[in-house]
């Protein structure tokens, strides 16, 4: 890898997969947060297929910061070109160019050149876009190198229940959290913050038959869309990357509530927690049935929550009132960072 001083930054890192497999990789944004741990939630904004727009919410210096990238695909020439705009950051903006060269059958070449806007005349500028980079492309490197099993890797999976009450307490209870210790048995300590309309920290310490366990997430809630996507960032040991969605819709019936998850299986971890005789098919069995157990559980305490009519909660947390996030608006959902330190600098991926 090098770079130069005139504002333009060349990254480059051979990655042992076709050419093809990284680029499809690299184009499908709504899959970013399953390789690059930093990164919550991607949402696309507006696409035809070779252009789009999108926002994402990304975990950065304890903090969840947002900013949104324009992305031109050329699946042809098997290019990338990219747009940001970095707020909160001395970077007005940062544009750059991801192209894929394939080095034979099963190797490519990735290589990102980038130029930032109104570069500050500070070398930690440069050198802090370099890490950021340099982990976003090796994060890359690692999801596409197991191009041959990610079929059996990636599981995705939804569970849904009708409710026969009004989704705004359906999506009540799911937005407050906080509150969880007091409605769900298995759930004995939350803390949950909120840093702007929307975002949430939460910490979930849960009971098991063995004890406790305790879960790290991200969520950003979309009031008006009757959505919460979320990720764990501190996964099972089963798992190398989850994500997923609660969302609310209501019908000429009630509400459905659904809930849609999606994993990175650990391969390693298999046989450590499932005995050395357990394959992929294995894991996959077992994450579906705990985490579609969990979720129905879930669910089915949001249908007695919405049906009851009950408004109990209580959240031990500082987030705002469920009638303050239910007005706010979806487009303000993760706010806008406002340190001006280092870890403000955003990945171009």
């Amino acid at each position: 890898m090098s770079g130069e001083r005139d504002g333009r930054v060349m990254h480059h890192i051979h990655v042992s997969a076709p050419a093809g497999v990284v680029y499809a990789v690299l184009a499908d944004a709504a899959k970013l947060a399953l390789y690059c741990p930093q990164i919550v939630h991607v949402e696309s904004l507006e696409s035809d297929g070779v252009r789009e727009r999108l926002r994402t919410w990304s975990l950065m210096g304890g903090r969840v910061r947002s900013w949104t990238t324009w992305r031109h695909l050329d699946p042809v020439e098997r290019r990338v070109e990219v747009g940001q705009k970095l707020p909160g950051s001395p970077l007005d903006s940062v544009r750059g160019v991801l192209s894929i060269r394939p080095e034979g059958p099963r190797d490519t070449v990735l290589e990102l050149r980038f130029g930032l806007d109104d570069l500050p005349e500070t070398e930690w500028v440069e050198q802090t876009a370099g890490l950021d980079v340099r982990a976003q492309l090796t994060q890359l490197k690692s999801f596409a190198e197991r191009w041959t099993r990610l079929d059996d890797l990636l599981l995705s999976f939804e569970d849904s229940i009708r409710v026969d009450g009004p989704a705004e307490l359906a999506y009540d209870f799911l937005y407050r959290a906080g509150g969880w210790p007091e409605l769900v048995p298995d759930v004995a300590r939350v803390a949950l913050v909120e840093d702007s309309p929307g975002v949430q920290r939460m910490t979930l310490e849960r009971l098991t038959e063995n004890g406790s366990q305790t879960t790290e997430a991200v969520r950003i809630c979309f009031p008006h869309a009757g959505r919460i996507v979320y990720k764990q960032m501190a996964a099972l040991p089963l798992l190398a990357a989850h994500t997923g969605e609660w969302s609310v819709v209501p019908d000429e019936r009630g509400t459905i509530v659904t809930a849609k998850q999606t994993v990175v299986l650990r391969e390693e971890a298999v046989p450590v927690v499932l005995g050395r005789d357990a394959d992929l098919a294995d894991a996959g069995r077992h994450v579906r049935a705990v985490l579609g157990r969990d979720s129905l559980s879930l669910l089915s305490l949001a249908r007695q929550y919405a049906e009851s009519g009950v408004r109990t909660l209580t959240p031990a947390t500082t987030t705002a009132a469920t009638v303050t996030a239910m007005a706010t608006v979806t487009a303000m959902a993760g706010g806008r960072g406002r340190s001006r330190g280092r870890a403000t600098v955003t990945p171009l991926l």
